[in-house]
């Protein structure tokens, strides 16, 4: 019998990280030493006292059964309360917090309950690719922002075709920002509101890296802004802050429309989430968070680190505002794939190119604060013996 798959698979983009996988593994296989950059999986542990509560909890023959469909009311409230502690947001647990299996499932949800064929959603460029793919699902189109230095990378609206405008259903927007690794500024965000309720476009804020800012500054929430609730939600994640990526947990927060749609489709999909990894998380987002607050010392500790070496051997570029990567121009004569692969090849070590998170990050590599200070140092003295910059004095 001949297997024929449905277009939805033809349309899918080609997940670029598992080529860079497979180059990688080549290398490894060789029997080389790699200091792997590339990828954002943290490298550190979850918080003992979030893995005792999960043991605890999965003992309760309770959470044995099928949980309630649209997560337990705890894990909303404790979401809620969180929202309130960081950011000064008030959140109704019940119509304003949905649970997700991680925040990257409910990217590809949101597409699927506002976008029909041919509807238009507005990518930022470089970005997280993963948006592409909600995108694909339902047959839409992507209109790419690009994301350029000059501007701070953040979107310009004003560049933006009234043709697309008019097709658009919603927008993706995402800092503390992957790749980039910059924070936006609230005036950011009150123009965000007043362009979306301008065209009727719905903003889907992508807040991954929202616990995970340096120097001091702490990111904006796009919950913290007046109107917010009209045009948008939030998506939020525990696999950053709390060193939590295997869990699957996430929420999406705020209009509560979107919010009902959210849980509509997931009820078709999932029974929520293992009751006992929900506890968890709830004990996660309510209990001290001397934790995060430790967590990002050390990434800032490693941003240093890095910044400190690149601008040792002449390798300029702005440090990290927020994230755990870091966004590095590629030297005079390079192509983003080209200088990655020679990376790889010659110094073994490992950056994702950034003409993978769209065209506009063509001339930039990401590079992840994912390895410690010693192996992060080990890193730049590996590429200063390529000769490819001149060391500062």
């Amino acid at each position: 019998m001949r297997i024929q798959p449905a277009d939805m698979i033809d349309r899918l983009p080609t997940q670029f990280f598992a080529t860079l996988v497979a180059k990688v593994n080549k290398v490894i296989a060789a029997g080389h030493d790699v200091i792997n950059l590339g990828q954002g999986n943290p490298d550190l542990p979850t918080p003992p006292h979030i893995i005792e509560e999960l043991q605890a909890h999965a003992l309760n023959p309770l959470h044995h059964k099928y949980p309630p469909f649209q997560g337990r009311l705890e894990l909303k409230q404790a979401v809620a309360q969180w929202y309130k502690n960081e950011f000064d947001v008030d959140l109704d647990p019940e119509e304003e917090v949905a649970i997700l299996f991680g925040s990257k499932t409910g990217l590809v949800e949101i597409c699927q309950v506002l976008m029909n064929a041919g509807d238009v959603a507005l990518v930022p460029d470089p970005g997280y690719p993963d948006y592409w793919s909600g995108v694909a699902v339902v047959d839409g189109r992507m209109v790419m922002m690009p994301l350029r230095e000059e501007n701070q990378f953040l979107p310009d609206y004003g560049k933006l075709k009234q043709e697309d405008l008019d097709r658009a259903k919603l927008m993706f927007l995402n800092y503390p920002n992957n790749p980039t690794a910059v924070n936006a500024p609230m005036e950011f965000y009150e123009e965000t509101i007043r362009f979306a309720k301008k065209h009727e476009i719905v903003v889907c804020h992508d807040f991954a890296y929202g616990a995970i800012s340096y120097d001091g500054k702490k990111p904006v929430s796009f919950m913290q802004l007046p109107g917010a609730k009209e045009v948008g939600v939030e998506f939020y994640t525990l696999s950053k802050t709390y060193n939590m990526a295997g869990w699957r947990v996430g929420a999406m927060v705020g209009n509560r429309e979107l919010v009902r749609l959210i849980n509509l489709i997931q009820d078709h999909y999932f029974v929520s989430l293992f009751g006992a990894v929900q506890m968890a998380a709830a004990r996660a987002m309510t209990d001290s968070q001397q934790c995060v607050r430790d967590l990002v010392a050390v990434y800032e500790g490693r941003r240093n680190a890095l910044y400190s070496n690149l601008h040792r051997i002449g390798w300029q570029a702005q440090p990290s505002q927020g994230s755990f990567f870091a966004w590095l121009p590629v030297p005079s004569g390079y192509t983003s794939e080209g200088f990655s692969d020679l990376l790889l090849e010659k110094a073994h070590v490992v950056v994702a190119p950034g003409n993978g998170f769209g065209p506009t990050g063509e001339g930039y590599v990401r590079a992840a604060l994912l390895s410690d200070e010693k192996r992060l140092a080990e890193a730049v003295q590996r590429i200063e013996r390529l000769g490819l910059f001149s060391k500062v004095k």
